[in-house]
């Protein structure tokens, strides 16, 4: 789960309509680990949460749609929910 929660952020962050990640209201979309936290990617059993920050370039439903295309490959059947935390 470690592994994946990064390989998650990272594949998020190269979105190239995404500014960065968003640890969401409160600071609640997070993945905790042993000595590290995963902020902006919620891993759970059966879904995956992650927060945005997106850029002013194209319409957020079609931002969102290319964050869940990016993290097909990684989070197999789990949906993926995506959060836009902020716009830039």
């Amino acid at each position: 789960m470690t592994e994946l929660a990064r390989e998650i952020a990272d594949a998020v962050r190269h979105c190239p309509d995404v500014a960065d990640l968003s640890g969401g209201p409160f600071g609640t979309v997070a993945t905790y680990l042993p000595g590290e936290r995963v902020s902006g990617v919620a891993l759970r059993e059966d879904e995956v949460e992650v927060s945005i920050v997106a850029r002013r370039t194209r319409p957020l439903p079609e931002i969102a749609d290319e964050v869940r295309l990016a993290l097909a490959p990684l989070v197999g059947d789990r949906a993926v929910n995506v959060h836009i935390g902020g716009i830039r």
